[in-house]
């Protein structure tokens, strides 16, 4: 008896150890928890409903018996329109959506340039992606909310030490740490002392008490939701701390120092033997679909100059379409495959690697996994709220028993 009230003694100290860490983590960072999470919930859907919110630039109705006109014959169209030199374009697999080429203009430094969104049936320009929407520009405040906490919105220096976007970065940075040191020591203390009464942590009492529901959904939600909050708060801060990311890919074996020699860029080769103009979009796709036998959306990314090489780009579709996608390097003037980057022959550690920003948002299988993140930040923008309550009530039980004592 002595020894399993000893073994019971420790347990509950160790118990009681990280439950007061796990407090004061959450204490700490609960705020900010609620804000990230709530605008990362709505987030998880952006690419759906912005193209809901402007359909005229994503969908079309193909036209009876007539096919997609060749997206080549509509470069010189496009450029006129726009003033600039098209860069890439994107062909999708789905017939009722639009083709979209980007163009980049002259003096431009943004990255990726305007994107032209163009009916392939009528070879309309139905817009760009600079057109707003009331949807869109709330969509950027959910973004600015979930990375920056909006202080990037304020123009003034909070602290003259650093911007407020690198403010708000640090913020949700530690913030997002601290939750996911509050997520490991909540597991810990979620384990019951009996093995026993492991179920009970799995269920909630829906005929009990509110205290008692409250302190089940605390308890039983994160449980469910523990893996995919790992995965969210363990990439997170890479986007607020060099040192975090630094550390990341020396863990994942990839870390490359800024001063490493960079790989030459492959060119393509030009001779008297081919021909001088370079392949055609529909040559591009012909070669990709050869190598690349499925079903997928392309995106080409055109040489920048005479001696470069063509970069394309394919992803499979379909509600558990991976994000990841395959690349080829292909010489502009002969067809030639240059370099396959098929992601499923990477190592272990390069697919982690390379899908930090899938695994981050939940798009790591396409709509499936998105569904089960809506869910899980849903329930990780409770906890701080749930958690405080169990806290609460748990000081008043204190008081009560302190109350009687000073009454009597």
């Amino acid at each position: 008896m002595a020894k399993n009230s000893l073994q019971k003694t420790s347990w509950q100290s160790v118990r009681k150890l990280f439950n007061d860490i796990h407090l004061w983590l959450g204490l700490a960072s609960g705020l900010v928890v609620i804000v990230v999470c709530f605008s990362g919930t709505v987030y998880v859907f952006n690419t759906e409903l912005t193209e809901w919110a402007a359909p005229q630039l994503y969908k079309v109705n193909p036209i009876a018996g007539k096919e997609r006109i060749p997206a080549d014959s509509l470069i010189q169209k496009i450029e006129e329109a726009s003033g600039g030199k098209i860069t890439s374009v994107s062909i999708p697999a789905d017939l009722k959506r639009t083709y979209q080429f980007n163009v980049k203009k002259k003096g431009d430094e943004s990255r990726g340039g305007i994107g032209y969104f163009v009916n392939p049936y009528t070879g309309e320009i139905t817009g760009t992606s600079k057109d707003k929407s009331r949807t869109k520009e709330f969509m950027g405040i959910m973004f600015s909310l979930h990375r920056w906490l909006l202080l990037d919105k304020i123009e003034k220096p909070i602290f003259n030490s650093m911007t407020n976007l690198e403010l708000g970065r640090m913020i949700n940075g530690w913030a997002t740490i601290l939750f996911t040191l509050g997520c490991i020591t909540g597991m810990i203390i979620w384990f019951p002392q009996k093995i026993k009464a492991w179920k009970q942590g799995l269920k909630i009492k829906w005929n009990a008490g509110w205290k008692r529901i409250n302190h089940d959904l605390h308890n039983s939600l994160a449980f469910y939701a523990l893996f995919f909050l790992l995965l969210m708060g363990l990439t997170g801060p890479q986007w607020s701390f060099d040192w975090y990311r630094t550390g990341m890919q020396k863990t994942l074996g990839t870390y490359k120092p800024k001063d490493a020699p960079k790989e030459k860029p492959i060119q393509s080769t030009l001779s008297s033997a081919v021909n001088s103009t370079g392949l055609s979009i529909a040559d591009y796709i012909k070669v990709a679909s050869q190598t690349l036998p499925y079903q997928g959306n392309y995106s080409i990314s055109f040489p920048a100059d005479s001696a470069s090489a063509a970069v394309i780009a394919k992803t499979k579709t379909g509600f558990f379409a991976p994000a990841a996608g395959d690349r080829l390097t292909i010489d502009q003037y002969t067809g030639n495959v240059l370099k396959k980057d098929i992601f499923k022959e990477r190592s272990f550690n390069e697919r982690i690697a390379g899908s930090i920003k899938a695994i981050h948002v939940g798009n790591v299988y396409g709509t499936f996994t998105k569904l089960i993140y809506f869910l899980t930040c849903l329930i990780a923008t409770t906890l701080p709220v749930t958690g405080t309550l169990i806290w609460l009530n748990k000081m008043k039980k204190k008081r009560k028993p302190k109350l009687k004592e000073a009454i009597a």
